[in-house]
């Protein structure tokens, strides 16, 4: 098990959103789900706890209630090797939810995600401050990050 493990707090959606989750990323799955039994403070039979994994990651997801929301001070940054990875992850991500900018976006449950290709931060360390600076204000001007207009910005 690893020593630490996301724990994300759901009012009533825990395992509707870890179905979800671990349908879009390989190396997924759901490892348990414990339900509430006659003693509550859920209804019985419904999800307390769900344990699964994302791309072999462990996360914990708790049905706890409406008394907590996700801010965007945390959120999962995902590493895209490509255009296409980073499309379809933000196509499914966005439905029902919103895009935010420069790559950020918060899913139908509000959970924060950062889809990020590869090649961002690679462009952003450019050794010359001058093409970095270049690739920042595209990226700045944009919600999903393109790749090519990244590359453009920065004379590649």
């Amino acid at each position: 098990m690893q020593k630490i493990t996301t724990y994300l707090w759901f009012d009533n959606q825990a395992e509707e959103a870890a179905e979800f989750y671990t349908s879009i990323f390989e190396d997924s799955r759901i490892l348990e789900v414990n339900r509430y039994g006659d003693a509550g403070p859920g209804p019985a039979g419904t999800a307390m706890m769900v344990a699964f994994e994302l791309a072999g990651q462990r996360f914990l997801a708790l049905n706890g209630g409406p008394q907590f929301r996700f801010t965007e001070a945390i959120s999962l940054y995902v590493d895209c090797a490509s255009q296409e990875e980073v499309d379809e992850l933000w196509a499914k991500l966005t439905d029902g939810g919103e895009e935010s900018q420069c790559g950020w976006l918060k899913d139908r449950w509000g959970l924060s995600w950062q889809i990020i290709p590869s090649a961002l931060p690679e462009l952003l360390s450019n050794p010359d401050p001058a093409k970095a600076q270049q690739v920042m204000k595209a990226m700045m001007g944009m919600r999903k990050i393109d790749i090519s207009a990244l590359e453009e910005a920065a004379g590649l």
